[in-house]
């Protein structure tokens, strides 16, 4: 639907002014109407011209603290319009402010929250939209929005825990790769030409690092070029079927990473699902939800079977039983579950153990990355500082020995 400007008198025969989300002129001039205001005009809200990149974006820490805050107005009785524009004026995030804004005067034009949430999908995923529609219809928003919360908060840091896994291998790989490239292409040159003006004769090492200096003196740029390329084609193919299920899948056998990567699939599975079938969700919609969210192809297969068995009138264990994606205890306490009628219960117990389980794993990852990048870092920048001395070496003794 289209936004609207609109202007006219309030019952205190002020000027006021506004934005409305709604079907037409009509419907705006008749919302107003009901809070007594006369339209003196209203016109279609002209389309900004918005660079992305430089907007700032929406981050699941602002989300979260938001839903937190929402709920325990919420909950303390506050008007859901006030609330609304409470949180607008004390978000410093310019985007979100004017997201809660435009939400805001959606509710005061008669929508649903679940209505204006929708209408920001770029914000709000479909879990939160669902979640606030439950929430709604059931006469507990403020429950709803608290358990939204604590979600938010604890997929916040599994996914900080994976970061932190990855950011010093990152940081010591990208080092290592700076200081080879930079001795290769501006300090072994160097050593070259006084090699070459000593006329000593090269031992093999030195030679092979003068060959490679020459080699990445020479084909830098296509080097980077077809880096680069590789890098777009890798994120298009991605966005294939196919792509994304080769790449999601290699990622599993990783050694080390990819044990990482299961762990951290199967507690986000377990907390969304969970979270959505304790605040009511229908089952068939918080597994079609719950695999759109999983950040594995692999995952939202398995999880998209589960959803086509229930549909048959058969479990969700019965089909995760074929998938190694979940292993046999997460399979049989999701069977305990369904036949207790407690299956939100134990999908929450399996996600606060996997989480534990997501933290030894990024301690191990660490454990085993580390040193081992730091020895082929070793060798390798130490490789070639020893190569480049060895004629030095071999000069020196010579004139020792002549003496």
């Amino acid at each position: 639907m289209p936004l609207y400007l609109w202007k006219g008198r309030d019952s205190k025969a002020g000027l006021v002014s506004g934005e409305l989300t709604a079907e037409s002129e009509g419907a705006v001039i008749e919302a107003l109407r009901k809070k007594n205001i006369i339209v003196s005009s209203v016109r279609i809200k002209p389309k900004e011209l918005k660079l992305s990149f430089m907007q700032p974006k929406v981050s699941n820490k602002d989300l979260s603290i938001f839903t937190r805050q929402f709920a325990t107005m919420i909950n303390a009785g506050l008007p859901l319009v006030s609330c609304l524009e409470i949180q607008a004026q004390q978000q410093e995030n310019p985007t979100f402010k004017k997201v809660l804004e435009t939400i805001k005067t959606d509710v005061e034009g008669g929508s649903t929250l679940a209505e204006a949430l929708n209408r920001q999908k770029n914000v709000f995923s479909e879990l939160y939209i669902n979640m606030a529609a439950a929430g709604e219809a059931g006469g507990i928003l403020d429950n709803i929005l608290m358990r939204l919360a604590i979600y938010l908060e604890k997929a916040e840091a599994l996914v900080a825990k994976v970061k932190r896994a990855m950011i010093m291998p990152v940081i010591l790989i990208t080092v290592a790769v700076g200081a080879a490239a930079v001795l290769l292409i501006f300090v072994i040159p160097i050593f070259e030409k006084m090699f070459a003006g000593m006329g000593a004769k090269l031992p093999g090492p030195t030679l092979f690092v003068v060959g490679l200096s020459k080699f990445l003196q020479k084909f830098i740029i296509p080097i980077i070029i077809v880096a680069t390329a590789a890098i777009i084609f890798l994120q298009r193919w991605y966005k294939t079927d196919k792509g994304q299920l080769y790449l999601d899948t290699l990622m599993l056998k990783i050694p080390i990473l990819g044990n990482l990567q299961q762990k951290s699939a199967v507690a986000r599975f377990a907390r969304t699902l969970g979270t959505l079938l304790s605040s009511g969700v229908a089952i068939l919609d918080a597994l079609e939800i719950t695999a759109k969210t999983a950040g594995n192809r692999v995952v939202q297969d398995a999880i998209m079977s589960a959803r086509k068995s229930i549909g048959g009138g058969e479990t969700i264990s019965a089909p995760l039983k074929t998938m190694k994606i979940f292993p046999p205890m997460v399979v049989q306490m999701i069977a305990v579950g369904e036949a207790t009628g407690g299956l939100d219960e134990m999908l929450n117990k399996i996600a606060d153990f996997y989480d534990e389980e997501v933290d030894g794993a990024v301690e191990g990852l660490t454990a085993a990355m580390e040193p081992i990048i730091m020895v082929v870092l070793g060798l390798g920048i130490g490789g070639m500082v020893i190569a480049m001395y060895l004629p030095i070496f071999s000069m020196t003794s010579a004139l020792m020995g002549g003496k």
